[in-house]
């Protein structure tokens, strides 16, 4: 079956932007199981609301708000089996790679910090460490700016206490 232009075009998204949806996973637990089913949630929820994106803000910008939503909402609700055909993915292929280039011994003390932040900070958080502007924070979370310049600093005295603390 001959791949869609949509579906070429997709794909290379999906390969360029990749790492920044398994970081999207990896914030919100340490389970690889659950990393790779939170990976395959974000992939069909991007699919799906792909043919939608009108291109008025960054595609990173679009996808955060994507990839963020799908994973509070996944969390949030019992474990489910979907089957690819509610979706029709069957000519995407973007494999979920376990290992993109993470040190994980350096890293593994933050996470575990982060790990207990609640799910907007974890958000904050990792949208902080992808260097995002906090304009660009505000479209995606759709928190004020502001309010968001208060929360990070409130996010860092925590997790200084939390990492400090181990």
């Amino acid at each position: 079956m001959k791949k869609t232009d949509l579906e070429i075009e997709f794909e290379l998204k999906l390969k360029e932007y990749k790492l920044l949806i398994y970081k999207v996973c990896r914030m919100y637990t340490n389970d690889p199981n659950n990393i790779q089913e939170l990976y395959q949630d974000i992939i069909i929820q991007l699919w799906k609301s792909y043919p939608k994106f009108r291109g008025e803000s960054k595609f990173s910008t679009w996808l955060y708000r994507i990839a963020i939503n799908t994973v509070l909402v996944s969390l949030s609700k019992p474990k489910r089996s979907l089957q690819m055909s509610e979706v029709e993915l069957h000519n995407i292929q973007v494999p979920y790679e376990e290992d993109i280039g993470l040190k994980e011994e350096q890293h593994q003390q933050l996470y575990a910090a982060i790990q207990q932040l609640n799910d907007v900070e974890k958000s904050v958080v990792m949208l902080y460490l992808e260097d995002k502007s906090y304009e660009e924070m505000e479209d995606i979370l759709g928190i004020s700016n502001a309010t968001l310049r208060v929360k990070m600093n409130r996010i860092k005295d925590k997790l200084r206490t939390l990492t400090n603390n181990k």
